[in-house]
């Protein structure tokens, strides 16, 4: 879903309507909405219902095993998602669905035998191994009251092809994380995924006790990240990097009809803007993880009131999250009391490592209040020397520099040093961008679940 909507965006930036038409030819089509009635009545913006399957055909049988592959694939939905853009395009909502969600199944036709079914309970993911897209997208519709406009699908493959082709994603992790059933073993700390190592990521529910809701918030995390690597990664300004792109991240891809290369230029056309800052992630309301039913065993049922309001939000096109006001100040990506900064003094004027290390910490940066002389005393413009694990940071730092200069020094670590030189301009006041409430619904914005540096 990110990687589609990232090449509408750079197609209609400028790489043209010929190029995406090439692609486009590669998807392959699905009809969700044949014959369906009585649907919901359609809401303001486009809403879009995105699953993630565990089709995995062109994966190596090496990468079976390093990942944990192996097997036959269920042809099953392991992830379920409504992404809704709002009708003014600067907004992405995106609401998770369990996989295991306690589910009312329509009547319908078995898609192999003919057979009919009569309504009956299912587990969510049941909809798409009984009745494929058509009767998933009949289902989630008939249990959320929103009408999907269009249809996206993607596997194992795709996803990680398209990780790769970016040149994988960063992550963040506070604590250790390992399951033995996908493979994956993480230290606490920034990491840099491969495709296969990011499918790891988003596959496991073996971490903690929170199961497959953990999951999903691990996969929101991933999503924000990859929108951030692809909207700021140059291989979408460059038209040869750019088609391998597409073509990678849709070359596995199933879409409905009516979800073609007119309407991803205009979806396209109209995201240009589009940062991390412009999503934002939430799971659908749940009153009981752990929900009984004979013949299911233990499902997950919604709190019906709550998710009733979540998704009349998403009908009415408005934000599942609002933004806080603040003094006015430059708004940064790191917050300052994040950063660690050690100051020297470039110059031969006395006490201006002094004023500077004070000027930093007043507005809150965490300066270890021991300014040093530098052993170059002629330095002209203020450098600042930060690790490239911790770039994001160094900016922060350097929109407080008026005038300095970022300076990369592999293996320095999280502390920044700032060499003062004689053309310093002071310190200019910055904060964190202006988080978003989480509100009743307990979405979170894309730039929140980044990495901090």
């Amino acid at each position: 879903m990110v990687t589609t909507l990232s090449v509408s965006v750079l197609a209609a930036a400028g790489i043209g309507h010929t190029l995406m038409t090439g692609i486009d030819s590669g998807i392959e089509r699905v009809d969700p909405f044949k014959d369906m009635k009585n649907r919901p009545r359609a809401g303001n913006g486009t809403t879009m219902l995105l699953v993630g399957t565990d089709g995995r055909d062109r994966i190596t049988p090496a990468e079976r095993a390093k990942y944990r592959l192996g097997g036959e694939p269920c042809r099953c939905t392991d992830t379920i998602m409504i992404v809704h853009i709002s009708a003014d395009r600067g907004r992405a909502s995106v609401v998770s669905l369990p996989r295991d969600s306690y589910a009312e199944i329509p009547g319908h036709a078995d898609r192999t035998t003919g057979r009919k079914h009569a309504p009956h309970p299912v587990k969510l993911n049941a909809a798409y191994a009984e009745g494929g897209p058509q009767l998933t997208v009949r289902t989630v519709e008939h249990m959320t009251g929103v009408k999907i406009d269009h249809y996206l699908e993607v596997d194992f493959t795709s996803f990680m092809r398209t990780v790769d082709v970016v040149g994988g994603v960063r992550i963040c992790t506070e604590k250790p994380m390992k399951d033995a059933y996908t493979g994956l073993d993480l230290a606490a700390g920034p990491h840099d995924l491969n495709g296969g190592q990011a499918l790891q990521y988003v596959r496991s529910r073996h971490i903690d006790g929170a199961a497959d809701l953990g999951r999903m918030q691990r996969q929101q995390t991933f999503m924000a990240a990859l929108i951030a690597k692809a909207t700021s990664s140059g291989v979408l300004l460059n038209p040869v990097r750019f088609r391998e792109l597409a073509q990678t991240s849709l070359g596995s891809v199933r879409a409905s009809r009516d979800f073609g290369t007119d309407e991803m230029l205009a979806l396209g056309r109209a995201m240009k803007g589009f940062s991390p800052s412009s999503s934002e992630f939430t799971t659908v309301p749940v009153g009981n993880p752990s929900h009984q039913v004979k013949g299911l065993g233990s499902t997950v049922k919604w709190d019906d009131r709550k998710a009733k309001r979540l998704f009349q939000a998403l009908r009415d096109d408005k934000p599942l999250t609002v933004r806080k006001k603040r003094p006015a100040a430059v708004e940064v990506p790191v917050a300052p009391d994040q950063i660690r900064v050690q100051v020297e003094n470039g110059t031969a004027a006395a006490g201006l490592g002094g004023k500077v290390d004070a000027a930093l910490r007043g507005t809150g940066f965490r300066t270890t209040g021991v300014p040093m002389n530098a052993a170059d005393r002629t330095v002209t413009r203020t450098l600042i020397f930060h690790d490239p694990r911790w770039d994001r940071s160094a900016k922060s730092l350097a929109a407080a520099l008026p005038g300095s200069e970022l300076r990369e020094q592999r293996g320095r670590g999280p502390v920044m040093r700032v060499v003062a030189g004689s053309g310093y301009e002071g310190v200019t006041r910055v904060r964190a961008a202006v988080p978003a409430e989480s509100g009743e619904f307990g979405a979170v914005s894309g730039d929140e679940v980044l990495c901090g540096g």
